[in-house]
């Protein structure tokens, strides 16, 4: 299986432009620049699409383990918040704080945590980045 998207660059670093599709089309010429990567622009950036994937996956993730506990959650909620760093090397992601809060009938903690610890450490994006990936769970009632 395999996935695609393409991005286009013109101009320089700071007063350039680019743009981001995926062949899903959900990404179709989707603005991204110096100002919405380093300041406070309007449109997208590498780390805020990592993000989303990251969210995305581990949500999924949780799901297939909490089914091989034979649970079913309710709902899922994930916020993964990147963090993006400039070292003596140049930026680097440095961490990834996943914050999740699931809703899961018959659910006990340590049954929950384990499944989160397992989704953390299982999810193909959290194997991908090189990164420290911490989290806080939250079983709701």
């Amino acid at each position: 299986m395999k996935r695609k998207a393409s991005a286009v660059w013109k101009g320089a670093i700071k007063d350039g432009k680019g743009t981001i599709s995926t062949d899903s089309k959900v990404l179709s010429d989707t603005q991204y620049s110096f100002s919405t990567r380093f300041e406070e622009g309007t449109g997208t950036n590498p780390e805020e699409l990592i993000a989303a994937a990251h969210a995305g996956c581990f949500s999924m993730a949780l799901s297939g383990q909490l089914g091989s506990a034979d649970l079913t959650a309710e709902k899922i909620s994930t916020t993964a918040t990147v963090t993006l760093e400039k070292t003596d090397a140049g930026f680097t992601i440095s961490a990834v704080h996943l914050d999740v809060s699931a809703k899961i009938a018959g659910a006990d903690k340590q049954a929950f945590e384990k499944a989160a610890n397992d989704a953390k450490t299982g999810c193909p994006v959290s194997k991908l980045l090189n990164a420290k990936i911490t989290m806080d769970a939250r079983l709701e009632a």
